[in-house]
């Protein structure tokens, strides 16, 4: 990974404290195309920060948002995006670890670092700032600081939406990293990354030599391969019905693969053959209930840990009989891989930088921002993990 010194201008001298008119991708409905258009975003209040982004990416989360599957968490018109880097452009009263010029990784589950949640050192939740899909605007005032040219709201996601040229944030929505980080890179770590090797690190606790099943081949879950490698994992069983996917597993370090159609046993006891009883720790990235059986099924009885990372619809249940958990199975949840993003990001980035991690597999597209329709469809496809999308 190139880390040399990248340097980044900001016009913070001439905007602080104005509105901002700039370029975003705004959803007016589900499944309709973004549309690239003017808009207003306005000064940080207190304890929030205004970034001006320059690299942002797609996940499945913004494509499910897109899309609209879940009608409860819809609004619009709203500027979707969480995955991002940027460097800080105004802040608002209170805020004191960052300043004007900092790069910075926004991330949407948030640290307020004072509750008894960021105080525990058992959870990555905050209870002020949390990940909430149902969440539009900002906490300070429940207004938005996104409007249109003419005036009217545009609704917040994720506590982030990096699919502008500028957004507002909490300022325990973003963190302050090296000026040295590549923040074309450091973008991954918004999300997909984070999320997927922290599940494998902080989650599960992946040990040297222990076996692993990885049900679902996006970012996330080759994420997922990439800490489990990192870890000493010594058998990492790819799973995917897409097998594209599996040259660029072997890159993050997946030593075998198998497609559900080429089987004429259900996966898990495929899984079950080839590992004297099943796996130490199996993954679920699709947000499949069928998928998050077989994987809890892949593992051994005894001791075998699945870990729930895919995003599945309400409301649906958990595919599982509660005496199936009396033969030492578990199973958990796992929510940004576990991290606590104002604490333990820059740590992560210092060690992406050194060469622990190796973040070039998992951009396959790099595209100028207003060409982010494509991007999407690409995702849609299957044909990228990650396409970064330059503003």
């Amino acid at each position: 990974m190139d880390v040399g010194y990248h340097s980044y201008e900001t016009e913070s001298t001439h905007t602080a404290g104005k509105v901002i008119t700039c370029r975003a991708a705004v959803a007016w409905g589900p499944g309709q195309p973004l549309v690239i258009e003017d808009v207003q975003v306005a000064p940080p209040q207190k304890m929030e920060v205004r970034v001006k982004i320059l690299f942002t990416s797609i996940c499945h989360t913004d494509l499910s948002s897109w899309k609209g599957e879940n009608e409860a968490q819809r609004a619009y018109p709203r500027i979707l995006g969480h995955e991002a880097a940027g460097i800080v452009e105004s802040v608002g009263e209170g805020v004191e670890d960052m300043k004007i010029g900092d790069h910075v990784i926004p991330f949407f589950q948030g640290e307020c670092g004072t509750c008894i949640c960021c105080r525990s050192q058992k959870t990555n939740l905050c209870q002020k700032f949390g990940v909430n899909p149902l969440k539009s605007v900002m906490i300070n005032d429940g207004k938005t600081r996104f409007s249109t040219m003419d005036g009217n709201p545009i609704f917040h996601f994720l506590n982030t939406s990096t699919f502008s040229q500028y957004t507002v944030l909490d300022s325990a929505c973003v963190v302050k990293i090296d000026t040295k980080a590549p923040l074309e890179k450091m973008s991954l770590l918004s999300c997909g990354v984070s999320t997927g090797v922290g599940a494998a690190w902080n989650v599960a606790n992946v040990q040297p030599g222990s076996s692993v099943a990885i049900f679902g081949l996006g970012a996330v879950g080759l994420a997922v391969a990439e800490g489990a490698r990192v870890r000493g994992a010594s058998k990492i069983i790819g799973v995917d019905i897409n097998p594209s996917k599996f040259f660029k597993g072997k890159a993050v370090g997946i030593t075998e693969f198998i497609n559900p159609k080429d089987l004429d046993v259900p996966v898990h006891e495929k899984i079950g053959a080839i590992t004297e009883g099943g796996v130490d720790y199996s993954f679920e990235c699709v947000g499949n209930l069928e998928v998050l059986r077989e994987a809890f099924l892949s593992t051994h009885t005894g001791w075998g840990l699945t870990v729930l990372l895919g995003i599945h619809p309400s409301p649906m249940l958990l595919p599982l009989h509660p005496m199936e958990l009396f033969n030492g199975r578990q199973i958990v949840g796992s929510i940004f891989g576990g991290f606590k993003g104002k604490t333990q990001l820059p740590k992560l980035a210092e060690q992406c930088m050194c060469g622990t991690l190796n973040l070039d597999e998992f951009i396959t597209h790099e595209l100028p921002f207003h060409n982010i329709n494509e991007a999407f469809q690409l995702l849609i496809e299957g044909k990228s993990l990650r396409c970064l999308l330059h503003l």
